[in-house]
């Protein structure tokens, strides 16, 4: 691997993120296509590189939030199909065409655009059809005759997909991906009726294929949290998950500078901390504008060699301070993992969530640009 000369970075590994690409793969079957989520820069693990990796493992589909996400894939060299989630605007729909995008149609007036879209241009353009089945969010709310008449009149475009979005997968203590799942059934079998037969249908992401709700995935799965090695614990009484996935990212920071502060002595904004003894404080190059939660203030911890350090005092926007006092000498220059493992230590981004109080996904998604990534 080349030698690291980051003062924070991000280590990412091919092999491991390959790996839980073909653990989808294995658990799903080769009859469902595995399209990997790579929004929000591959939740910060760097969208192309990790597209690259995915398409020569065999991935034909990638799927984004935006279009702007869309052109800098294809800008990276991506020549797989790649879906665009979550909406589109009127002055994207250039760079939806020329990039060759394939867009998630979320309403009827939409839908009629893009029709005329394709008609102006004089050939077929394809799209996905989402349906808002108790998410909430983007997607159609309209009764199966009228969606089924809009699709039917969109006589220049192509239905490709039909897709929702549960609101609650991973909750076996509610009845609301069972109830998603029966609407969006009803309204398959009326586009059926109807001769309207989309090549791909595509309900689930990471929860539902890995506690091996089948009759979920459709013939399309959209993994993201996966891809990653990630899979959130279920709620209730759930079954045993059948997908195994391990973390793909370590993220790592220089020490800056080390100092001994005596008994009484405060430590960063607020005075959060107090020294109570003799304390061996190691200045870390990393903060909040890194991505660094601020809550972890005073109740965090890093690995610092080998051994679990706690955070002490606030968390600065370029700066954490940690208590080295119990652990083996450490001088600046030095580096600690902020997320990741050393020897039989971990602090993965669940561990760091369930501390920060919020969700491994932002943990991930929150990691900063200035992190320098760096592949192995």
């Amino acid at each position: 691997m080349t030698p690291i000369t980051y003062r924070c970075w991000v280590e990412v590994s091919r092999r491991q993120i390959a790996e839980n690409f073909h653990a989808v793969g294995s658990v799903v079957g080769s009859g469902v296509t595995v399209m990997p989520v790579v929004k929000a820069d591959a939740y910060r693990h760097g969208a192309v590189e990790i597209a690259r990796i995915l398409c020569a493992e065999g991935a034909s589909w990638l799927a984004v939030s935006n279009v702007e996400e869309g052109v800098t894939l294809r800008q990276g060299g991506i020549t797989a199909r790649i879906l665009i989630m979550g909406d589109f605007l009127t002055f994207e729909r250039p760079a939806l065409i020329d990039y060759e995008l394939t867009p998630v149609i979320h309403d009827i007036a939409q839908l009629r655009d893009f029709d005329r879209m394709a008609a102006a241009l004089e050939r077929p353009l394809h799209y996905h059809l989402a349906l808002d089945t108790g998410m909430g969010r983007l997607g159609l709310l309209e009764d199966d005759m009228c969606i089924v008449e809009a699709v039917r009149l969109a006589r220049h475009s192509r239905l490709e997909g039909l897709m929702t979005h549960f609101a609650s997968a991973g909750n076996y203590s509610s009845p609301q991906t069972a109830r998603q799942l029966q609407r969006f059934q009803t309204l398959q079998a009326a586009l059926a009726a109807a001769d309207v037969l989309p090549r791909y249908i595509h309900l689930s992401s990471t929860i539902p294929i890995a506690y091996g709700r089948r009759d979920a995935w459709g013939n399309m799965v959209r993994p993201g949290h996966a891809i990653y090695g990630y899979v959130s614990p279920a709620r209730g009484d759930a079954p045993a998950p059948v997908l195994n996935v391990k973390p793909a990212l370590n993220w790592k920071a220089r020490i800056l500078e080390v100092k001994t502060l005596p008994v009484g002595h405060h430590a960063g904004y607020g005075a959060m901390f107090t020294a109570e003894r003799p304390t061996r404080m190691a200045v870390l190059a990393v903060g909040y504008a890194d991505g660094m939660p601020h809550r972890l203030g005073n109740k965090g911890k890093v690995i610092a060699a080998g051994r679990l350090a706690p955070i002490i005092g606030a968390i600065s926007m370029d700066l954490t301070a940690i208590d080295i006092t119990d652990g083996a000498p450490l001088q600046p220059g030095d580096a600690v993992t902020l997320l990741g493992r050393e020897g039989n230590i971990s602090l993965d981004a669940q561990a760091i969530a369930r501390t920060a109080g919020t969700i491994s996904y932002s943990v991930l998604c929150g990691i900063g640009q200035r992190v320098k990534r760096v592949y192995y």
